[in-house]
């Protein structure tokens, strides 16, 4: 699997690693960390909601799924490069399974919904978890069946696709909705985690959410 980690987020990302071994008594072998690639609409919010959850290590917003290597985010956005935003995410197994991550993420999206998810429309956009491995993708069959059972209806929207190549978008997309960053919106200057949060609730994705899920929602 193809990865462009920049330098800071490498550093992050091994740092959290290294801190996981040692608090479970320096066993790196306790700490092999594993990886899911999931695509859930807006690439922000993905990554948003799993940074909130417990036992993963970090999220990285990218693109999977495509045909051009190295593409831009505006490459993407435009269409003919056959990818949708995803992301990587990067947890510790001993605290939370592959089967919890595909189960909150299931609980995180509109499963039925193929043409998008909340307000961004189109391909871009459509929701998938890729499979890395024939343990994945049987732990995500299964998990896609009970989220269909769960809503009474026989199967989701949801495409369970093969592993694909995923390359990081640029620095101004990674962890957008908490960064301090200020740039000018429709309502003046803006951090970016303000804009974040009002781009999603003016998307609606939390209320859609609680309307198809519940209490089961999750929302980060």
């Amino acid at each position: 699997m193809v990865r462009k980690l920049g330098n800071l987020k490498s550093a992050l990302l091994l740092g959290a690693i290294v801190l996981a071994c040692i608090v479970r008594g320096g066993d790196a072998r306790a700490a092999d960390p594993q990886t899911a690639l999931l695509a859930g609409g807006c690439f922000w919010c993905t990554e948003a909601d799993f940074e909130k959850l417990p036992g993963v290590i970090g999220a990285v917003s990218g693109f999977a799924g495509g045909d051009v290597e190295n593409p831009t985010y505006r490459q993407v956005v435009r269409g003919g490069t056959g990818h949708i935003e995803t992301v990587l995410v990067t947890f510790d197994p001993a605290v939370v399974s592959y089967r919890e991550i595909a189960d909150t993420f299931l609980r995180s999206i509109d499963p039925l919904d193929a043409g998008g998810q909340f307000c961004d429309r189109g391909h871009t956009y459509s929701p998938a978890i890729f499979a890395l491995d024939a343990d994945q993708a049987r732990i995500a069959g299964n998990a896609l069946r009970d989220a269909a059972d769960a809503l009474g209806l026989p199967e989701t929207k949801v495409a369970l696709r093969e592993a694909a190549p995923f390359y990081e978008a640029e620095d101004y997309h990674q962890d957008y909705y908490k960064s301090q960053d200020l740039i000018l919106t429709r309502f003046g200057p803006q951090t970016k985690a303000a804009a974040y949060a009002k781009y999603r609730a003016a998307c609606g994705r939390d209320a859609r959410l609680r309307e198809v899920w519940g209490d089961d929602a999750f929302t980060g």
